[in-house]
């Protein structure tokens, strides 16, 4: 999970969190040759936390639940603020759900480089969406999500836990 590119950064204009603590380590990963999926802001933020999702997790009536509801509840009210959604997105579980359901996410292979020495973007990914650079494709880059089947798979799981 990290990067942006149609949704820009969440930590400065331009880059996100997670590539922005560390661009060099972002810069080594992508240019290392292996497989990468790469969860950007685009895609977490389809995957809205909705009073009605949350109250979902809250109907499971299990410890789990109610937890989980009253944490979402806490942190998205903060979200709802900055991003002016119904909701806050959740990040980290959208790399968990491409795990168990990949087909839950759509996305492209993809040029991805992270900008390492301006300090105007320091941290951005620069996604060639639509390869105009003819760089090689080094991550396939989730745009898309079936939101109503992550929320769904979330609950069912959490569902499970006491």
């Amino acid at each position: 999970m990290g990067g942006g590119f149609f949704e820009g950064g969440n930590v400065t204009p331009t880059a996100e969190f997670n590539i922005y603590v560390d661009p060099q380590a972002a810069d080594v990963v992508l240019k290392s040759g292996i497989p990468i999926v790469m969860m950007p802001l685009d895609v977490t933020h389809k995957a809205l936390t909705t009073a009605k999702r949350t109250q979902a997790f809250r109907a499971l009536g299990t410890r789990v639940g109610t937890a989980t509801a009253e944490m979402l509840e806490f942190f998205e009210r903060f979200d709802e603020e900055k991003y002016g959604t119904d909701g806050g997105p959740l990040h980290d579980p959208c790399v968990i759900a491409y795990l168990l359901k990949p087909d839950l996410f759509k996305g492209r292979n993809c040029n991805v480089s992270v900008e390492t020495a301006s300090e105007l973007t320091m941290g951005m990914t620069v996604i060639d969406w639509w390869g105009v650079t003819k760089r090689p494709k080094n991550a396939m880059v989730m745009r898309d999500i079936d939101h109503h089947a992550f929320f769904a798979l979330l609950v069912e799981r959490l569902g499970r836990l006491n």
